[in-house]
């Protein structure tokens, strides 16, 4: 090759470097998936979105929840099918704040996490990105939940 062309090539990749490294990554999964039973995905305002371990989960019995047993039951047995591998479904929990949705999901948390259940939370504003989040959590031998805190469909919300 000539000198010319040579040095072309030179800067062509150094060119291609620079743009790669201000592209958005693919979601890399986390060093030490035993670091936490939690999970928090966050886009970086690069672009980046990472799964970071949450180090203190709030520690929440099943048996500490008091007048919601009709739906602790169903999503206590639903989550236990799930970690079983049998059939379970997606849940949605509705109800004004403060009546225990997100204490149900932590409480289920904890009591199934021995047998593999995980948690990975993940912001409304977030969830265009969770077809990433299965990728890197689908071949993994633990069970996840995927849950959003606070979704409301208010009228000018996206």
């Amino acid at each position: 090759m000539n000198e010319k062309f040579e040095h072309l090539i030179e800067r062509a990749e150094q060119l291609i470097s620079r743009i790669e490294s201000i592209l958005p990554q693919p979601l890399a999964a986390p060093a030490d998936w035993n670091a936490s039973i939690a999970w928090r995905y966050r886009r970086r305002s690069s672009g980046h979105g990472t799964l970071e371990p949450v180090r203190h989960v709030a520690t929440m019995a099943l048996d500490d929840l008091k007048e919601i047993d009709q739906q602790k039951e169903k999503i206590e047995r639903n989550t236990r099918q799930f970690v079983q591998g049998k059939p379970a479904n997606n849940v949605l929990l509705t109800g004004a704040r403060g009546t225990g949705k997100s204490s149900l999901i932590r409480a289920c948390l904890h009591a199934y996490a021995p047998q593999g259940l995980r948690l990975i939370e993940v912001d409304k504003a977030e969830l265009v990105d969770l077809p990433d989040i299965i990728e890197v959590v689908s071949q993994r031998p633990e069970k996840f939940i995927i849950f959003s805190d606070d979704l409301s469909f208010d009228e000018g919300e996206a």
